[in-house]
């Protein structure tokens, strides 16, 4: 397909009005929340009020009926002004995205308006102690008791779970033809007796907890299969579409988090040229010596590229183009990581000590920007898709 890297009018608006929003709260705002100990709920409700956080739902359901393009740019310009929410990543990017796309009619009623509006947000449970990257390890298991399903299984650093209505978890049913366990996508409803969870101690500064959850014996309605019938993607649903549904959450998770490391990395670099501009030691600020400068200038070219990849990934997803997304949207996922890690760092070795002030606001970003490269993926994890799937080289697992 063709695409212009030269953004619309509307979205260019949709960027200036995201950034004002932003700007009311700032970069204190969620550093203030996480001190707290609380979600940054002010922020959410009114991105919510404005329709930010359902632009990529569809219409019919309250949403703006735009895609994930719109939503990585709601995303990043709230991380440019310093204060990116972390469950647009999980509520409406990847579980909204697969509930439009897979769900049943009644799910996406129930669902789909309360994601778009912010009344209602949704966790999204995949990774596993045992399993890490690997989802073909993933040993949560469903399994059927007359009309319903009983799920037993461990998740581990799963975000938000305390303040969503739900959590969407991947788990695996033994396919009854070949007796091979397949993935598949549950509803799970935050008090269900037998979901426990328990917070993990994190020295990540976020306002979002991180938990680890236990489904012991968990019965749930068989309405809560994502897809349990009939779904707009071409009448796939339930059992037989878990992978297609797994992997249309993985590719917006991918590019969102792309998102979030740019608005990181923009907010870090504005700081620092800011500083460089007004800062002198001898006779000029500092940021007239090429020592300084040219490691910015390098950083804004960086952030840039990234962006381009993104939105190269965002495009190819909204277009409906699976394949070609997924190796964009991993592209857009590790360029940005790196490039958000390395304008941070070199943000606050712009600054000297006072970089590493509260004052200033960049040092708790030195533990955060290494969160693009772990999750949802590791870099390295990347670098084995890319050798395999675009450079055809063998595996070596």
């Amino acid at each position: 397909m063709s695409y212009s890297v030269v953004e619309s009018e509307e979205h260019q608006a949709l960027r200036t009005a995201v950034a004002a929003l932003g700007q009311r709260y700032g970069r204190e705002y969620l550093a203030r929340t996480a001190r707290e100990g609380r979600s940054p709920d002010e922020l959410w409700a009114d991105a919510a009020k404005l329709g930010y956080l359902g632009v990529n739902l569809p219409e019919e359901y309250g949403g703006g009926g735009g895609g994930i393009t719109e939503l990585s740019i709601v995303l990043e310009e709230l991380g440019a002004a310093g204060c990116p929410l972390l469950m647009m990543v999980v509520s409406p990017a990847i579980c909204g995205t697969v509930i439009s796309r897979f769900g049943t009619e009644a799910q996406k009623r129930a669902w789909l308006p309360g994601l778009a509006d912010g009344t209602r947000t949704m966790a999204f449970g995949i990774t596993e102690p045992e399993a890490g990257s690997n989802s073909h390890r993933i040993t949560t298991t469903a399994r059927r008791d007359g009309d319903d399903w009983i799920l037993t299984g461990r998740k581990v650093f799963i975000s938000g779970v305390d303040i969503a209505d739900a959590t969407l978890i991947v788990g695996r049913t033994a396919d009854a033809r070949s007796g091979r366990l397949k993935p598949c996508l549950f509803i799970v409803p935050r008090e269900t007796p037998g979901f426990s969870r328990s917070v993990i101690d994190m020295e990540l500064q976020a306002a979002e907890k991180q938990f680890e959850l236990v489904l012991e014996e968990v019965r749930l309605p068989a309405d809560a299969l994502v897809g349990a019938g009939p779904s707009h993607a071409g009448g796939v649903g339930g059992e037989d579409a878990g992978l297609l549904q797994l992997f249309a959450g993985l590719n917006p998770e991918r590019i969102m988090t792309a998102a979030f490391a740019i608005g990181m990395g923009r907010y870090a670099l504005a700081k620092a040229v800011d500083y460089a501009k007004v800062r002198q030691v001898w006779k000029e600020p500092v940021g007239a010596h090429q020592a300084i400068a040219h490691p910015l200038a390098q950083s804004h070219i960086e952030l840039e590229l990234a962006r381009l990849m993104m939105r190269k990934a965002a495009l190819l997803y909204d277009a409906g183009d699976d394949m070609g997304a997924g190796e964009a949207a991993n592209m857009a996922k590790y360029a940005a990581a790196e490039a958000c890690v390395r304008a941070v760092d070199q943000s606050v070795h712009t600054l000297g000590g006072n970089g590493l002030t509260r004052e200033y606001g960049l040092a708790s970003l030195i533990t955060a920007s290494r969160v693009a490269r772990i999750a949802p993926v590791s870099r390295e994890m990347i670098l084995n898709f890319v050798s395999h799937q675009t450079l055809g080289l063998p595996k070596s697992y």
